[in-house]
């Protein structure tokens, strides 16, 4: 039941805007929003870069009480503070279910969590040792993508809610089809995800809805609508086609 999901809908509080002419009101996300009604599985936003879709993401992960630059409720480091203010303008419709879990992932920014695990692991206090739940292994010491798999398989666990931008960064298509496999688990264990992604290998995932940002707002759209998907089809359909019209002087 849709009544049962950790998140509802995202609702944009317009009226307390000043002016949409101002980051990050101006961005197209952001300036004809007004309400988005999320999957209670799995919910990805798309778009090209600049359009505000990862902005969006880190304002419902910030609205929803997640440090600004990644991890669980329970971090709160900052190295730089960089967010927007409009975490402070959302209004979040959430369901009757609380999550046990969650953790927002940011690919720009998950340098930082790492370290913070390794510094709060330093630091003896409640609930340290907390590497072991990350797999028991300095996510330093592994590649971005060998990291992120194992956050994904080691951290993340059943009725939990993770929001995610742009997971896919340094993972090769197998390794987003194991992402894919990983998902799909913790769906079935009651998870719901939100995400925001270039890649058309994660949003094929059954069923879930895909909202495009595009230079006019938010808007629903189909899998096989998605520029995406069209663009990675044409190409693979005809290689040497499309690049000699990339490529011609």
């Amino acid at each position: 039941m849709i009544s049962s999901q950790f998140v509802q809908r995202v609702s944009l509080r317009r009226d307390t805007v000043d002016s949409f002419d101002r980051y990050p009101f101006h961005l197209p996300a952001v300036r004809s929003l007004d309400q988005l009604d999320l999957h209670p599985r799995v919910t990805f936003f798309i778009g090209e870069n600049g359009s505000g879709k990862s902005t969006l993401l880190e304002a419902m992960a910030v609205a929803l009480g997640f440090n600004a630059e990644g991890g669980s409720r329970n971090f709160r480091f900052s190295t730089r503070r960089s967010h927007s203010v409009l975490h402070e303008h959302l209004r979040i419709a959430r369901g009757f279910r609380r999550p046990r879990t969650g953790f927002f992932l940011r690919a720009e920014s998950f340098f930082n969590v790492a370290t913070e695990i390794e510094q709060l692991d330093a630091e003896p206090g409640p609930g340290a040792p907390i590497l072991p739940s990350y797999g028991g292994r300095s996510l330093h010491e592994q590649s971005h993508g060998e990291s992120f798999l194992a956050l994904l398989n080691e951290r993340f666990g059943g009725q939990g809610l993770y929001i995610l931008d742009e997971p896919e960064a340094a993972l090769s298509p197998q390794r987003q089809l194991a992402v894919l496999a990983r998902i799909h688990d913790l769906v079935r264990e009651g998870s719901q995800f939100i995400i925001a992604t270039h890649s058309p290998l994660l949003m094929a995932y059954p069923d879930a809805r895909i909202y495009q940002c595009g230079a006019d707002g938010v808007a629903p759209v189909a899998y096989d609508d998605t520029a995406h998907v069209r663009v990675t089809r044409d190409f693979l359909a005809n290689p040497a086609r499309m690049l000699k019209g990339l490529l011609s002087p």
